[in-house]
């Protein structure tokens, strides 16, 4: 696992993290694409990609400069379920990570998103949330997998579009 060059930041191991509160929960996904990390982060930051990555969103909007710490963008999804999740931008370094705080149905996560370059090329794209809300279930469902089939549908495709724009580049 990677590890910050303190040892505490958002890479940390988990066995050097802080031990989790109850209630909070922690989910993490990663992929590799052929993409350098400048084009997955293009796509990545392009909202004009996110409907060709998934068809579970209606309609994003931006509140303040895009992908600057402070600025919130309104994501209107239509499934799972017909919700707004907004977000707030906490940190980004462009081209290497961004963070930010969801709120939705109740519950707050917080996420980041890391681009890390592999040897060799490509790009290895990582992600974890960390999540606490009124329950552990939605509508009969775990909140837990619900997160876990989205990050898996949405990075792989996100993976497939990445891995297409390198091969036209």
């Amino acid at each position: 696992m990677e590890e910050s060059s303190g040892g505490e930041g958002p890479l940390a191991p988990l066995s050097r993290q802080p031990t989790l509160r109850t209630g909070i929960l922690r989910i993490e996904h990663a992929v590799v694409t052929k993409a350098r990390p400048g084009v997955a982060w293009r796509i990545f930051t392009d909202c004009e990609y996110w409907g060709r990555i998934s068809n579970r969103y209606r309609a994003i909007q931006w509140f303040g400069t895009p992908w600057t710490p402070g600025s919130r963008v309104r994501v209107q999804l239509l499934r799972p379920f017909k919700t707004s999740v907004d977000r707030v931008i906490t940190a980004c370094e462009p081209g290497q990570n961004v963070g930010w705080i969801n709120h939705v149905l109740g519950y707050t996560m917080e996420q980041w998103v890391f681009f890390q370059p592999v040897v060799g090329g490509g790009t290895r794209v990582f992600t974890w949330i960390e999540f606490t809300g009124p329950g552990h279930t939605l509508e009969g469902r775990s909140v837990q997998e619900i997160i876990e089939e989205y990050l898996e549908e949405w990075y792989e495709a996100f993976r497939v579009e990445c891995d297409r724009a390198a091969l036209s580049s």
